[in-house]
This record gives structure tokens, C-alpha cells and sequence, in this order.
């Protein structure tokens, strides 16, 4: 399974990209702001750093200025991926783009019939969100395993990212139902490294070798 970074945050994209963990990144409007810097600029920036794919979100909701958004941000590198909503309007917009040769990575995907009307329309990624499932009283993970289901059953070759992912389990399961990718916030993929028995190995591992020092 494919790791992609859900972040804006250039230093923290540079710090997992040197252990060799990042895939790709994705990125929204509310990341970016979060970074306070312009929109065109880190987009770039993150693309110079990330060999993968790299999400880019449209902000109109009319096909036409999804089209014309998206013909704008992949003149900024080749590896940029033009989010899309999953709405009719932008299931237009896909439709366009993937007969263009442009990437779509459609996002906000609550369903398994939503994922499969992005596949058609020619998405190259579908963004199912988990953690606001879960935060309604859903199993997101669920989600998860009939998209790959519907994707398996039809040999569909639109890649699955599992996205508004929350914590380290949503990454486990979502690699034991052979999603593709998994984008994650880089405090949960930091947890991913933590367990205590490795901690108290490290420690007893030192405290033998002073004692064998010392003697």
C-alpha cells in the first residue's frame, strides 16, 4: 500500500519524504490556508519535493471552472493530480479532463455507488472519507472494503485512496483490504512508528551495554 502525506506542511512533507515514506501527497484549501502562504506557490514547492502524485483542489463548482482550474494547476508540474468534488458537475469536469490526459483524484466520496460513478466518469483516484463516516455513527472502514469489492468484481483500475483517515488502525485495515493508498496526517503517520515494547527493548539494550561497559 502506497503512503501519501495529507498535509500543506512543506517541512513536515521534506522530514517523512527523507525516511522514504511518501508517495504522494494530497492537499485542500483548508491545508493551505493553514500554512498561511499562497496557494500556487506551495503546490509547487511540495511537487519539487515529491517524486508522486501531488492533489490539487479546484475551488469552483460549475464544470467549466473545474476545466479551466485544473488545465492551470498542471501547468505548475507534471506530477499534479486535480481534485475534484464528487458531484454532477464535477463527474463532468472528470469526464473532460480524462480525455485530456489529466489526473483526477475525485474527493469527498461517502459511498460505494459515488466511488463507482467517479471510475466511470474517468477519475484515476477516488478519495473515500472514513473519519467523517465514523464521525456520524458509520463504520468508514466498511466503506473501504465494498468500493474494493465493486473495484475488484469489475477489474476497475481507478485507484482507491482512503482518505480523512484518524488513527493508526485506519491504516492497518486499510492495508488488510488491499487498498492502494492510504493519505494520512503526519501526526497519525507518526504514530505508526511507536510501540512501548520497542521502546523498552532500546532501553534494556542500553542499560546491558553500560553494565558490560562498566565492568
Amino acid at each position: 500500500m502506497k503512503f501519501f502525506l495529507d498535509t500543506a506542511n512543506v517541512e513536515k512533507i521534506k522530514e517523512f519524504n527523507a525516511l522514504g515514506l511518501v508517495d504522494g501527497v494530497t492537499t485542500n484549501p483548508s491545508l493551505i490556508k493553514k500554512e498561511g502562504r499562497d496557494f500556487y506557490e506551495v503546490i509547487k514547492e511540495i511537487c519539487s519535493i515529491v517524486d508522486g502524485p501531488v492533489s490539487a483542489e479546484v475551488i469552483a463548482l460549475d464544470s467549466e471552472g473545474m476545466v479551466k482550474e485544473a488545465r492551470e494547476l498542471v501547468k505548475l508540474a507534471e506530477n499534479v493530480v486535480v481534485k475534484i468534488p464528487m458531484t454532477k458537475e464535477g463527474m463532468k469536469a472528470v469526464n473532460i479532463l480524462s480525455k485530456e490526459g489529466i489526473k483526477t483524484n475525485v474527493t469527498l466520496i461517502f459511498s460505494a455507488n459515488q466511488a463507482l460513478l467517479a471510475a466511470k466518469a474517468g477519475a484515476s483516484y477516488v478519495s473515500p472519507f472514513v473519519g467523517r463516516l465514523d464521525d456520524v455513527g458509520q463504520d468508514g472502514m466498511f466503506l473501504i472494503s465494498e468500493v474494493m469489492q465493486v473495484f475488484g468484481a469489475y477489474g476497475i483500475e481507478t485507484e482507491v485512496i482512503v482518505a480523512s483517515v484518524r488513527h493508526p488502525i485506519h491504516v492497518l485495515e486499510s492495508a488488510k483490504m488491499g487498498a492502494d493508498i492510504a493519505t494520512i496526517p503526519f501526526d497519525v503517520l507518526d504514530k505508526l512508528f511507536n510501540h512501548p515494547l520497542t521502546d523498552n527493548g532500546i532501553t534494556k539494550f542500553l542499560a546491558d551495554w553500560e553494565a558490560h561497559m562498566n565492568r
